[in-house]
């Protein structure tokens, strides 16, 4: 194991903002999270998606903000947003399928906006268009270099899934070419568009097997590249102790109907812990997700025991096979030359 990987560990006194400023986009990926009938179909004006960053501001606790929709780039007035966080004193990082509406590499800068995300799932066309949409990845890939050729400190965020996870280690000269420093390994989550194809005979869902021979290998090869990756840690090793982001630590996934989760594996569910009802947060009432995360069982997480119980396996005696993390837990290896120095580590 590289010597500079360690597991991220929930920050005290850190606030992570996940902020759906809308739901709409131009795209229809396959494995969308976005559910319209439980996070609406609105669009967040200019004056309310700064109130509700006012909501979460707090002096006293580093806050990162994270744009996302839908694409949030198509909302016109993003670049204000982006400002308002900013004087908030906010880490902002905008996550964007690489079409950059609205000229938002002219509205803003790189003073401004700690990081530009692009969701990328393929390391060429062939396999990231029959996920993300057609023509995806060369608009995405041209916006991107021009990105880094205009300073934007760029991250790459790849879902792996059973469609590309065989791709992963063809990422690391893509993202060399490009001079891409970060990036992101995600697991797919079962929400949304992939809720409903994990429902048929072939979900996307890797297996435990396959993450843990491929994902890990693939972040030393990246950071051995110079790039700097996080991925989830997903599976818990047999002396590590649970902890529960909903519990010990404060992030908050915002949606533009004004509910508030602590979770995203409840986004499917009208179990959000906290509303946005005129301006205000308030506390939800009767049963949250909240109740939930003070379970403690021996699978790991709760929620993913609740919501997804088919990501688990048994022995023979009746023991979990892989305990699962809470799935804010990342584990991050470092280039030997990074300078840690005003970097924002941003858990998600």
């Amino acid at each position: 194991m590289n010597p500079n990987s360690r597991t991220v560990g929930f920050q005290a006194g850190e606030r992570n903002i996940f902020f759906h400023i809308l739901t709409a986009c131009n795209l229809s990926c396959r494995h969308c999270y976005i559910n319209t009938d439980q996070h609406g179909k609105s669009t967040l004006s200019q004056e309310t998606i700064e109130k509700w960053l006012e909501l979460f501001a707090d002096p006293n606790k580093k806050t990162n903000v994270i744009f996302l929709g839908g694409e949030p780039t198509l909302h016109p007035r993003l670049s204000q947003g982006i400002v308002k966080a900013k004087e908030l004193g906010m880490a902002v990082t905008v996550d964007s399928n690489g079409f950059l509406f609205n000229d938002l590499l002219k509205k803003t800068s790189p003073d401004l906006l700690d990081y530009l995300s692009f969701s990328l799932d393929g390391p060429d066309a062939t396999v990231n268009d029959p996920i993300r949409g057609e023509g995806v990845y060369e608009i995405c890939t041209a916006n991107m270099y021009k990105a880094v050729q205009m300073g934007y400190n760029v991250s790459v965020i790849y879902t792996v899934s059973r469609l590309n996870i065989e791709h992963l280690h063809k990422m690391i000269p893509l993202l060399t070419k490009f001079g891409v420093k970060r990036f992101f390994i995600q697991v797919i989550g079962l929400r949304g568009s992939s809720a409903q194809a994990s429902a048929g005979e072939q979900g996307w869902q890797v297996s435990p097997e396959q993450w843990l021979d491929i994902v890990p290998g693939v972040a030393r090869l990246a950071v051995d590249a110079g790039i700097h990756v996080t991925f989830p840690k997903v599976f818990l090793e047999k002396d590590d102790c649970f902890e529960c982001a909903g519990i010990v630590t404060e992030n908050f996934f915002i949606f533009p109907n004004g509910r508030v989760y602590r979770c995203p594996l409840c986004e499917d569910h009208p179990i959000h812990s906290l509303e946005i009802i005129e301006n205000q947060l308030v506390h939800s009432e009767g049963l949250t997700e909240d109740d939930f995360f003070q379970l403690n069982i021996a699978e790991g997480c709760v929620m993913n025991k609740l919501l997804q119980p088919d990501t688990l396996s048994y022995d023979e005696k009746g023991t979990p096979v892989h305990r699962i993390s809470c799935c804010l837990l990342k584990q991050e290896i470092l280039p030997e030359t990074f300078d840690k120095s005003g970097v924002t580590t941003v858990l998600k």
